[in-house]
């Protein structure tokens, strides 16, 4: 019985020996891969969007119609960022600082079903930070010519 038991501990070892062998083998190829995936990531460079990072918003009406012109091109050459109009109303809260920050922390803690509809909370920021009407329709008019 004690033989067998070394005949089956010796082909343990062997096994052992073996497994240890193809494991350093696979490791070695897991090495090379991953220095190979490197190389090639460092050769891909993502595009650069044509578009710069908006500008935060504090609420100065004076840069409200800047502040829209620059989220929306952004959120237009970035679309499959912003696939859903929750995504376009979190984007520009996460913009928000100071007054503007302030204005939109009632309707984030009223769970406000503006913050899944980006015209309807447009609207309402714009109404809010004095976007003059009178001036958009008479830019309409304007590009009507």
């Amino acid at each position: 019985m004690v033989d067998e038991l070394v005949l089956l501990l010796q082909a343990l070892l062997v096994r052992h020996r073996a497994l240890s062998i193809e494991n350093n083998q696979l490791m070695e190829q897991l090495r090379l891969l991953v220095c190979e995936r490197a190389t090639l990531l460092r050769q891909v460079r993502p595009p650069s969007c044509p578009v710069p990072f908006p500008s935060t918003f504090d609420g100065e009406t004076s840069r409200l119609p800047e502040f829209i012109v620059q989220t929306t091109s952004y959120m237009l050459v970035n679309e499959n960022r912003f696939c859903n109009d929750a995504m376009k109303v979190a984007f520009l809260i996460s913009l928000l600082t100071g007054e503007a920050e302030e204005w939109v922390v009632p309707y984030i803690e009223m769970d406000s079903p503006l913050l899944s509809d980006y015209r309807a909370f447009l609207e309402e920021f714009k109404q809010c930070f004095g976007w003059d009407e009178e001036e958009d329709d008479d830019e309409d008019e304007v590009d009507n010519y």
